[in-house]
């Protein structure tokens, strides 16, 4: 039989845990910018979810911004590959160069990104909209602060890292991810930056 100080131990560690998921439910359902209404005329972007990790895909040209300038095509192993999407995501250094498939992930690895890691990247992918991705239309000016606030988590150094096969790669990131500041909040952040209505705070892809 369990000792009452086990129990104990083990209720403290665990209390922490259900406190961040009950705070991911409820604040995933309480939106920011509540009064945003999609409009009828502007540039549509995409949110790409695997299921776990989300990002957001954004044209090659639109709205007076060029990405060609960021994320060049002769960055990528196969240049000829380059699109007119570019799917642009955010996360722990460790996790990204360790887990190239969902079958790589370690506990270790995931347990380091969740404590909190100094170094983070943007993950680049050049990029072909298709119907499982969840459209989403914004006005120019929203869709400028937006490129913004992706720009902005680039480092400054712009390092540039091989990525996962011909198409993708890594460059060198701004910020510090966390649990409290995972791939899905970037996200979200990154939608709010835009004055589009979307979660207060969620971590997992759901919000």
């Amino acid at each position: 039989m369990m000792r009452p100080q086990s129990r104990r131990l083990i209720a403290m560690l665990l209390a922490p845990v259900g406190l961040y998921f009950a705070a991911a439910g409820v604040l995933s359902h309480v939106p920011v910018n509540a009064g945003w209404r999609e409009p009828a005329d502007g540039v549509t972007i995409y949110l790409a979810s695997n299921g776990v990790h989300t990002g957001i895909v954004v044209p090659v040209t639109a709205a007076g911004i060029d990405w060609r300038g960021r994320v060049r095509p002769s960055h990528l192993p196969n240049p000829a590959s380059a699109g007119p999407w570019l799917l642009f995501g955010w996360g722990d250094r460790d996790f990204y160069l360790n887990t190239p498939t969902w079958a790589d992930v370690r506990p270790g690895t995931a347990l380091s990104a969740l404590v909190g890691s100094g170094q983070t990247l943007v993950h680049f992918e050049d990029f072909y909209a298709n119907a499982d991705m969840r459209p989403l239309r914004v006005t120019a000016d929203e869709y400028r602060r937006l490129a913004e606030f992706i720009e902005n988590s680039f480092a400054e150094t712009g390092d540039v890292i091989p990525g996962y096969g011909a198409r993708d790669v890594f460059y060198t990131g701004r910020g510090r991810y966390s649990a409290l500041r995972t791939c899905n909040v970037w996200t979200g952040n990154a939608l709010k930056s835009a004055g589009v209505r979307t979660a207060v705070w969620s971590p997992f892809p759901g919000g």
